[in-house]
Parts: structure tokens; C-alpha cells; sequence
């Protein structure tokens, strides 16, 4: 009896194990926004486009990996990824201890700050009696909802949004009056642009690791440890070569990396 249970035990071993040695990721489905400018954007055409998503792609080649892109809400881009609707995530997402909880990560792709934007002239100086009863948008369940709530939600009346450019609409529409997000997004996606002229930042660069975590990383579930390790290869591959600035100045004029 002893000999054919370790047997029974030894093939159900060998079993999985060969469950784990057949996942290669030669082929990696990848979640994304594409509703965060400059980030991940849809083209007229349909196509989906962004700093995001050429990083995705460009891990995929050094990885040698088929890529395929599944555009997903944010509010739900957790949820999926666990219920195995696609095997990564790209989207500017950070690296928190909270989110540790539920994925895994790896290493950062980029680091830029949080700031606030405010119309011209609305405030003089930033401090929390100068915006004070302020209406500030947010995209919904990001780390600047988390921080706003956390640091002023007896302050300013937070609203929450589903995407970055339903904030916009907002702002401009005068049904809020400041906004919280990533200061590369904010810049691009909004005060570059014809509706974002009579806009400005203000107040201070926001990066306390507490709420903004270690930079955007690429989220995986915990049992996928094999696949954040191949990505973290990739990044270094493509930051080494020269392929990560190329798609960094193609979007920026700085360095995003950060430190």
C-alpha cells in the first residue's frame, strides 16, 4: 500500500510538473487600457497605440514571444487578469504593497510623479486651505484616488471617474475644479492640447512610495513567477539596446526611466 501510494504521489508530481514545463510563454496575452493618453490611446483607426503599448511589443520581440493586446476598463483590469483573461498587465500600473496583495509585479518600466492641475489664476498658492471644498476629479481606483481620499477626502470633494478623459470632459466643462494624475499624462493627454490651454499645474511633484509605490510595473499572478522573471529579462534587453529610448523619445522629451 505504502509503494503504490508514493507511486500515485510521484505521478501526480510528474503530472504538474510537466504542466509547468509546458507553459514556454511563446505566446502572452496582454491586458491594456487604451484610454490614457499618452500612455495607451485607440488610433481613428481603430488600433491601439501609446507608450504602453509599444513597450508591450517591444518586450514581446525580446522576449520572443507572440504578443496579443485585449483592451480592458480599468476598474476591472485586476479581476481579469485573475480570472485568466489575458496573462500580464501594461497599463501604468504601480507598484504598491497593496497590489502586491493580489499580484505580482515586475520590475519597474518607468517612474514619473503625481501632480494636481487647476485652471490659471483659480489659485494663487497650493495648500490645503487654498483648496479646500475644491471639487477634484480622479480616474477610479488608481493610487492618486487612494491618495486624494487618504490626504485631503475631509478637504475637497472627490469625484471618481472610469477614465482620465471623462476628467477632462469635466474640468473643462467647469463641473470640477482641479484634477489629480500621473504629471506626464496630465501634460500630454491634456494641457499640451487646444481644451487644456487655459490650464496649470500646481502645487508639488507627489512620488512618497507610501501611495505612488516604485514606478510602473507589469502586473502577473503570483503563480506566473517564470513569466515576471522572462519580462524583467526583456526590459533590461531593451533598455540596453537602445530600443526603450527610441520609444521614450518618440513620446517624451525626458527621461521617464527615472533613478
Amino acid at each position: 500500500m505504502k509503494k503504490l501510494l508514493v507511486l500515485v504521489s510521484l505521478c501526480v508530481f510528474l503530472v504538474a510538473a510537466g504542466s509547468a514545463m509546458a507553459k514556454d510563454w511563446k505566446k502572452v496575452r496582454i491586458g491594456v487600457e487604451g484610454a490614457y493618453p499618452p500612455f495607451s490611446y485607440v488610433e481613428p483607426s481603430g488600433e491601439l497605440a501609446g507608450f504602453d503599448i509599444d513597450i508591450a511589443k517591444a518586450l514581446g520581440k525580446a522576449m520572443g514571444a507572440e504578443i496579443t493586446l485585449v483592451a480592458q476598463d480599468w476598474d476591472g483590469i485586476i479581476p481579469a487578469l485573475l480570472a485568466k483573461k489575458y496573462d500580464a498587465i501594461i497599463a501604468s500600473m504601480s507598484i504598491t504593497e497593496e497590489r502586491k496583495k493580489k499580484v505580482a509585479f515586475s520590475n519597474k518600466y518607468y517612474n514619473t510623479p503625481a501632480k494636481f492641475v487647476c485652471k490659471k489664476g483659480a489659485i494663487d498658492s497650493f495648500s490645503r486651505e487654498a483648496i479646500k471644498g475644491k471639487s477634484v476629479g480622479v480616474q477610479r481606483a488608481t493610487i492618486h484616488d487612494k491618495y486624494l481620499t487618504d490626504n485631503y477626502g475631509k478637504d475637497v470633494k472627490v469625484k471618481r471617474y472610469g477614465t482620465q478623459d471623462e476628467a477632462y470632459l469635466d474640468i473643462v466643462a467647469g463641473r470640477i475644479d482641479m484634477l489629480l494624475a500621473d504629471s506626464i499624462a496630465l501634460s500630454d493627454g491634456f494641457l499640451k492640447k487646444e481644451e487644456g490651454k487655459d490650464y496649470q499645474f500646481i502645487g508639488p511633484d507627489l512620488s512618497d512610495p507610501k501611495w505612488f509605490g516604485n514606478g510602473a510595473g507589469i502586473a502577473i499572478r503570483k503563480e506566473d513567477k517564470n513569466l515576471a522573471a522572462l519580462f524583467n529579462k526583456a526590459i533590461d534587453t531593451i533598455r540596453a539596446d537602445g530600443t526603450y529610448k527610441a520609444i521614450q523619445d518618440k513620446y517624451f522629451d525626458f527621461n521617464v526611466y527615472g533613478d
